[in-house]
């Protein structure tokens, strides 16, 4: 079976140029992927199209970087925490949040699911998605 592949990599990153998140939707079970992939992983297929999302979620888990996890170029954003963040428009990953140092994660586990939105972060050459907690 011969499948035409879409260059994903290189629209998602454009998109984020002009400051709009882009995921993909499967055409055949309506599931959405962020960030996004050729192939649903929900049903597996590979009919998929562009969507726009809306950059709305919540932090289901926070887990504080170790030493050997933690990326040097975040550190100008100040403290950030990994977490499993679940967008409005379904799909779940783990990802980078903003703001939250040991004292925020200990109040913010009792809190849990907590809302947080999508930003562009200008990583060296490229920009990427972070998230940030929703004020409160």
């Amino acid at each position: 079976m011969s499948v035409k592949l879409e260059k994903v990599v290189e629209k998602f990153y454009e998109s984020l140029e002009e400051g709009k998140f882009l995921g993909r939707k499967c055409k055949e079970c309506g599931a959405v992927e962020f960030p996004p992939v050729y192939a649903c992983n929900t049903c597996g297929c590979m009919d998929m199209e562009w969507v726009e999302i809306s950059g709305k979620a919540v932090m289901k888990s926070i887990v504080m970087p170790a030493a050997l996890s933690s990326k040097p170029e975040y550190s100008q954003m100040g403290p950030i925490a990994y977490g499993e963040v679940e967008i409005e428009e379904g799909a779940s990953f783990n990802a980078v949040v903003k703001g939250i140092n040991k004292k925020k994660r200990k109040e913010l586990l009792e809190k849990l699911p907590v809302p947080v939105h999508a930003e562009i972060f200008q990583r060296d050459g490229y920009k990427t998605v972070v998230f940030a907690l929703d004020e409160e």
